[in-house]
């Protein structure tokens, strides 16, 4: 049940010590909540590069341009959702265009729905007429996330015996265009 629509934006410097805490507290899931930060990376630095790779400047080997939004609901920074806005090879088979995350203690409040429709509304504002969305076969959670907002189940691939990724399709709708910076 969602407690109040969290506010999604572009993580700021305020936002330091919330997204170091969440990204150790996912990191234990093996999730990335901060893309590609390096632990010793200054804060100031990562979002300047954040930035840039948001306009395709500078980017990693194996990445495409992406939009980094966070979720922030009570004054807490609750989850975040990433957009790249092209698909590589390997996204295309099992990355997919939007990834999100909801921390812990904030789970089963609705954010994670939140995060993805905000991720879709920005896709749409980048001129994207569909999205894929991919999450693990036993993450009962996040396929329901997925088909509440549309998503079509297209097929599965499968990483290791018993092991798959669900390949979910979903309309990119929405605002004309992503979030204002900051």
């Amino acid at each position: 049940m969602l407690t109040g629509t969290p506010q999604v934006r572009r993580l700021l410097p305020g936002d330091e010590a919330q997204a170091r805490s969440a990204h150790a507290e996912l990191a234990a899931e093996g999730f990335d909540f901060m893309l590609g930060y390096d632990d010793g990376e200054d804060f100031a630095a990562y979002l300047a590069r954040l930035g840039r790779e948001e306009h395709g400047q500078g980017l990693a080997p194996g990445y495409v341009p992406h939009t980094f939004l966070v979720a922030v609901a009570g004054g807490a920074l609750v989850g975040r959702v990433s957009l790249r806005h092209e698909l590589t090879p390997m996204l295309a088979a099992i990355g997919g265009h939007i990834g999100y995350g909801v921390r812990p203690a904030f789970r089963h409040r609705g954010h994670a729905t939140a995060l993805l429709r905000a991720g879709i509304r920005t896709a749409a504002g980048l001129g994207l007429k569909r999205v894929l969305v991919t999450c693990d076969d036993t993450n009962a959670a996040s396929i329901a996330v997925i088909e509440r907002c549309g998503g079509v189940y297209e097929d599965s691939v499968e990483l290791l015996p018993g092991h798959a990724k669900l390949r979910y399709w979903i309309p990119a709708t929405g605002s004309p265009s992503p979030p204002p910076p900051g």
